[in-house]
């Protein structure tokens, strides 16, 4: 990570790592499997919310724009109701690696799309200094969000209304669940 990254930059390397704590928590076992679990569940949360925060509302910008970022919110949703599933089943429940494996080729599926529809639109708008700039609010945004998935929080007003006291809330909870874990 640099400070010159821009956002196209930032949220394709974020789309690596998810595919590595894809792959983690597929092969883990244990308490390892439910640390990946919760890191994997941590870093679609944030970076959905800056996305819906920042970049989604830069990409409606144009001609067919709202289709295109349309499409990506509602994929965005039901990555969330999946993973809302998934948190309260835990890990170890019989049918977890069935919707893990739905979950990972959805959100593959979502970033693809991204990097194919949306991405591309942000580079033809916006220059490197805007992308820049997007860069750090994207990076402020992931570190005031929610640490889970919300679903029905994907509108940016919303997001930005009610992310922040959720997100005290979600990071309460996440320090409790990993000082009971100990």
């Amino acid at each position: 990570m640099s400070e010159r990254e821009d956002v196209v930059e930032l949220l394709v390397r974020q789309h690596g790592e998810l595919r590595a704590l894809f792959t983690e928590v597929e092969t883990a076992k244990g308490s390892e499997r439910v640390d990946a679990f919760h890191r994997l569940v941590r870093l679609l949360a944030v970076h959905e919310t800056a996305e819906e925060e920042i970049v989604h509302p830069a990409a409606r910008r144009g001609e067919g724009g709202d289709a295109i970022v349309d499409a990506r919110v509602a994929e965005e949703r039901r990555a969330k109701e999946l993973l809302v599933t998934m948190d309260k089943i835990g890990v170890e429940a019989e049918g977890f690696d069935t919707l893990l494996a739905q979950l990972r080729d959805d959100v593959l599926a979502h970033a693809e799309h991204e990097e194919r529809d949306e991405f591309p639109r942000l580079r033809e708008q916006y220059d490197r200094d805007r992308l820049e700039a997007m860069a750090k609010a994207v990076r402020a945004a992931e570190a005031v969000a929610p640490t889970r998935p919300h679903p029905g929080i994907e509108s940016p007003g919303a997001a930005m209304l009610l992310g922040p006291p959720i997100a005290l809330f979600d990071r309460a909870r996440d320090l409790v669940r990993d000082v009971l874990r100990r």
